[in-house]
């Protein structure tokens, strides 16, 4: 065990210089979340409202916390409307590339209709190991949007009631 501060220092700085491909040092989660929480673009804050929504990217419950955020986590996932407004977009930001925003999101469409789009929503994410306490709400999430898709179903209105009586 070395005892002197220059050989404590050089240890750690080899530790650093270890993976030559990354010369920069990122942030935990936990500690950007600390520092945004309070006080960023997304948060939309309401009277009488404890937990306030945020309207970030990403994001799939819309609630400001750490768990649902999409600005701090390595890997997220968001959940929109298709862009011809026939099924929904899922766009995921991978790990691997947090450094590459060019690279950094993949956009898949789903339109096979609600249930095969739905199954294969949750096979895509089993299959890229993506958060399981968060399967769940993209399901929810996408649910949601097939269901804003639906024409809405009106009553048809029933013609005025005749009377018994006729008049002469």
């Amino acid at each position: 065990m070395p005892s002197s501060p220059c050989a404590v220092s050089a240890i750690f700085l080899s530790c650093l210089s270890f993976n030559e491909k990354r010369r920069t040092m990122a942030t935990s989660s936990h500690l950007n979340w600390l520092i945004i929480r309070n006080n960023n673009a997304f948060l939309l804050k309401k009277r009488d409202v404890k937990k306030p929504f945020s309207t970030e990217p990403n994001n799939l419950a819309n609630v400001s916390s750490y768990r649902y955020s999409g600005i701090v986590h390595k890997k997220t996932l968001g959940v929109v409307p298709a862009a011809d407004k026939k099924g929904f977009t899922t766009v995921l930001k991978k790990g691997k590339y947090a450094q590459r925003p060019a690279k950094n999101t993949v956009r898949v469409n789903f339109k096979a209709g609600p249930r095969r789009s739905l199954k294969k929503l949750k096979n895509l994410l089993t299959g890229s190991k993506y958060r399981k306490d968060l399967t769940q709400a993209a399901l929810r999430r996408a649910s949601a949007v097939l269901r804003s898709q639906k024409p809405v179903q009106t009553k048809a209105k029933k013609p005025a009631q005749l009377s018994a009586k006729k008049p002469e």
